[in-house]
């Protein structure tokens, strides 16, 4: 079998290279200065082990190809060139019949290529890779994996099996990648275009993690819409990752990824392939993808004005920071997509213990109702205050029992100005949730559309794997020496020291500025417009990078931080808050209106 490998890039001249060494034969198909450059001197190829120079066989087009029937096409070209190459290679002469006879192995990333060569090829292989490679210069590559040049998770398309992917799978072995044989190709290419969401990021604005994540949150609940499994590649895979992990060379740094590389170079790029992947599905399923959708569009722009990578500017981003309200009309219509949203009910107020009745009387239809003092804290200990956060396993087996599964949209609210359901809110923030989103208005912003009563339907038991430390988070100690701007969100007069209703001391932290949580709320429950909240929160001074809130306990700081949020200010919670400080006497207290 020889192997036609089409496109020359660092995964396409890696493998090329690979299977030259080894002794098995291949073509390698490369145009413009990269091919003249290897047909000329050789291709230049760099492994962590040292460098050497391949006289690998090369060939400008299919027209300089006689194509023979054992012939295996491997399609190596970035994925917005997939249609001009099979255009190009399907119907050439290969031996008695024509190239689209022959089997054809997709090395690309996304979900299309494979589906787009089955229209004019009868058999169609395809693999998830994990393979760090460099493009150094026209003629040069770097294949930067440890122990590997790169892992190959090799199956047919859609799915069952052939004699040949096994011969594939013993030459891709000679040439020492590593390769592991999967019936279900489409999981795997599902999970590694997971990893893949992040590329677009890191070529636009370097590596920004928590943004990625909520790219690939996105993607899950495409996927779940669209009855696609993921492949976990690291867990799932019986090749450890590490064999390829990325080796780096000072001589040679890593631009980064395939589209930081196509950005360099000034080449059109994958976004449409892959962030576009899961906005196409969205729209074919009726699952919101803002996110996917906005980086998709940046970087087209960026290719199109052909910047440099990590040149944008993350603030031009919508949506960097999660959406912190939804509507009724909007959470109406979510609720009758294909991926509704996880519904909470967290009625509760401090002196009225019926929160449980109140949901039994009428809820949104689907809502589960949450307990803000069992479920949203740990039990009260004066010394830590009324309502500590709570044990990290306590709260991921609740919000199992809600219904949360990864990527997961939730949506909270309550009767009160979303007061207690914020406190659901930060939680699930903070421990990893990246979209959670409180009504805007509260239950009175469902309008006269129908209420459910009594015992709604229990949530199928969801799969959320909970980590602390999304949101952040102040003690008492920080509290006391604040260097930024210390928020209290009681009531004034409380703040004030003119009456404490609950705690053993009044009055306030020393350097604490007062900024009722109420204010930040219109007279029918609803958040104030953006420009208001920035006014508002400009003129007690937090509109600088330290902002921290506290309350009584926490509850309604956290209504406090959403605002912040809104108005697109990062503030720190004080979990224990007055409950906690105002129980350590040693704690100095502070009454009357100033600071």
């Amino acid at each position: 079998m020889r192997y036609i490998i089409i496109g020359a890039g660092a995964i396409g001249s890696t493998v090329a290279a690979q299977l030259h060494l080894a002794g098995v034969p291949v073509l390698l198909i490369v145009r413009g200065e990269h091919g003249e450059a290897i047909r000329e001197r050789g291709l230049r190829y760099f492994r962590p082990s040292g460098e050497q120079v391949v006289r690998v066989p090369v060939a400008g087009g299919a027209e300089e190809v006689e194509l023979k029937p054992d012939d295996v096409l491997v399609l190596a070209t970035k994925t917005q060139d997939t249609e001009a190459v099979l255009q190009e290679w399907s119907w050439r002469p290969a031996g008695d019949g024509v190239a689209a006879d022959l089997p054809i192995v997709s090395l690309q990333n996304g979900l299309e290529n494979e589906r787009a060569a089955l229209r004019r090829f009868r058999t169609v292989f395809g693999a998830a890779l994990w393979q760090p490679a460099t493009f150094v210069r026209p003629g040069e590559v770097s294949a930067d994996g440890a122990e590997k040049p790169g892992i190959f998770w090799l199956g047919r398309y859609p799915s069952g099996d052939d004699p040949r992917l096994s011969r594939i799978a013993e030459d891709f072995r000679a040439a020492d990648f590593a390769v592991q044989l999967v019936p279900d190709l489409v999981r795997w290419k599902a999970g590694k275009l997971l990893g893949n969401l992040g590329n677009a990021v890191e070529a636009l604005y370097g590596p920004k993690k928590r943004v990625t994540a909520q790219l690939q949150a996105e993607a899950r609940r495409v996927f779940a819409a669209a009855g696609i499994s993921a492949a976990d590649l690291v867990a799932e895979s019986e090749i450890p990752i590490s064999l390829a992990k990325a080796v780096e060379n000072p001589a040679r740094p890593r631009v980064g990824s395939s589209t930081s590389q196509s950005l360099a170079r000034g080449r059109s790029v994958e976004g449409d392939f892959l962030n576009g992947e899961i906005v196409l599905l969205g729209r074919l399923h009726g699952v919101p993808t803002p996110l996917n959708e906005a980086v998709q569009h940046r970087l087209g722009l960026a290719a199109e004005r052909q910047e440099q990578p990590g040149t944008a500017d993350l603030d031009e981003l919508p949506m960097a920071v999660p959406p912190v309200l939804i509507s009724g009309e909007e959470l109406a219509r979510q609720l009758e997509s294909a991926d509704p949203p996880v519904l909470l009910d967290v009625r509760w107020a401090l002196g009225d213990p019926h929160g449980h009745q109140h949901y039994l009387d009428g809820h949104i239809p689907g809502a589960v109702y949450v307990d803000l003092d069992t479920e949203l804290a740990a039990p009260p200990v004066p010394t830590e205050g009324r309502h500590p956060l709570p044990d990290i396993d306590a709260l991921q087996a609740a919000a199992r029992r809600w219904g949360i599964r990864e990527g997961s949209r939730v949506v909270a609210y309550d009767n009160g100005g979303n007061l207690a359901a914020a406190r659901a809110w930060w939680l699930l923030r903070w421990a990893g949730v990246s979209d959670v989103r409180l009504l805007d208005g509260g239950l009175p912003a469902w309008g006269d559309r129908p209420l459910e009563t009594g015992f709604g339907p229990s949530p199928e038991p969801g799969d959320v794997v909970l980590k602390p430390g999304n949101m952040p988070v102040i003690d008492m100690d920080e509290a006391g020496q604040f260097d930024g701007v210390l928020l209290d969100a009681r009531a004034a007069e409380r703040y004030r020291g003119e009456q404490e209703p609950v705690d053993p001391r009044a009055g306030h932290i020393p350097g604490a500025v007062s900024a009722p949580t109420g204010e930040n709320l219109t007279a029918d429950g609803h958040f104030r417009p953006v420009d208001e909240l920035a006014a508002r929160f400009s003129s007690l001074g937090a509109d600088g990078d330290r902002v921290a809130v506290y309350c009584g306990s926490g509850v309604t700081a956290a209504h406090e931080v959403a605002a912040l949020a809104v108005a697109g200010i990062e503030a720190a919670l004080y979990p224990g808050s007055w409950s906690q400080w105002s129980n350590h006497p040693d704690r100095p207290v502070v009454t009357g209106p100033n600071p």
